[in-house]
């Protein structure tokens, strides 16, 4: 079963055109993050008062949360070129070099999904980012020789969900690394009427509340939910979104008011009727609900710990009492003894 394409953080083909039509220009457009903003803008500045190109950059966090547009603030603010791929399009040494040789001095490469580069292609990139030189090797066996390619400074900012599935000596070659959190419900308030605003779409305060809390603390699902109750306001009312317009179109949805979508139930719910409430392992789990193992630790671990649905622990996953709660099921008593 694949996930839903409005709940999950996930790029989807639909949402190439949307990101681009609201991608922050400006600093003081892009909303949250302040921490990890003010660390940005003062390694920007210092770059650019030495007149060097910025240093490597790795971003790290679940999906949907600005990484990109992050990357493009930052080529915005150097007034460079950013080139934009991905780990997995970069599947031979030969497309890594036709990337990095078609730079030009001070150019950002912008490598999203980070941690999907092979290994190979993490070997070449290793002097690449040190010396700025680009090791081929021509021939094999004992004819084989290397060449040296001289590549002009430029700075890699990487993206990654995973930071853990990066080798530590690609980590280790970055010179600064930033997490990126789930937003806060003022911040994503602020960006659903942003969103809106630019889009066009007549709302009401309560509807920006109802669905900004819905989002997921996630931009990208908050923006998707924006469209999916524009439709059903032009369909089923007025045209504009009124709190009930956006509480019957989530409820058609499917999606509660913590932005739960049928799936984090069911893997709770799995987790509760078929495993006792946990541990259990993740592969377990993917196989009784019938979703995969990367998706269920990408796109609704994440969510369901941070609202304290999920616990983590090194015996497997487990159901809160929080979880019980939300999903009307009495916590057993022999749980709350032990807990």
């Amino acid at each position: 079963m694949s996930t839903s394409p409005l709940t999950t953080p996930k790029k989807e083909r639909e949402d190439a055109t949307l990101d681009v039509a609201l991608r922050p220009q400006y600093w003081d457009e892009y909303i949250g993050q302040d921490h990890v903003k003010q660390n940005l803008r003062i390694l920007l500045d210092a770059a650019q008062k030495r007149n060097e190109p910025v240093e490597h950059i790795l971003l790290s966090g679940p999906a949907g949360l600005g990484k990109t547009s992050m990357a493009h603030l930052i080529a915005r603010d150097m007034n460079t070129n950013i080139r934009v791929t991905s780990g997995p399009a970069i599947e031979r040494v030969g497309d890594l070099a036709s990337v990095l040789t078609n730079l030009t001095a001070r150019d950002i490469l912008f490598i999203d999904e980070a941690h999907r580069l092979n290994k190979l292609i993490e070997e070449v990139l290793y002097p690449a980012m040190e010396a700025r030189v680009l090791d081929i090797i021509i021939g094999k066996g004992p004819s084989a020789r290397t060449i040296q390619i001289d590549l002009p400074p430029f700075t890699l900012i990487a993206a990654t969900t995973r930071i853990g599935l990066l080798s530590g000596p690609l980590r280790s070659r970055f010179g600064v690394s930033f997490r990126l959190d789930f937003y806060t419900p003022h911040d994503m308030e602020r960006i659903v009427a942003r969103s809106a605003r630019l889009l066009g779409i007549a709302i009401e305060a309560p509807a920006i509340v109802r669905i900004a809390r819905s989002s997921r603390a996630t931009p990208r699902v908050g923006n998707r939910l924006l469209k999916r109750a524009r439709d059903y306001a032009e369909v089923r009312g007025t045209g504009v979104i009124t709190d009930t317009v956006a509480r019957e179109a989530l409820k058609l949805l499917d999606i509660d008011e913590h932005g739960l979508e049928p799936m984090d139930r069911r893997i709770l719910l799995t987790i509760i009727e078929k495993f006792n409430g946990g541990p259990v392992g993740l592969q377990a789990i993917a196989a009784a609900s019938s979703e995969e193992e990367d998706t269920i630790e990408d796109v609704y671990e994440p969510y369901l710990m941070r609202l304290g649905l999920l616990e983590r622990t090194p015996r497997g996953r487990s159901a809160t009492e929080r979880a019980y709660a939300h999903l009307g099921i009495t916590f057993p008593r022999q749980k709350a003894l032990l807990s």
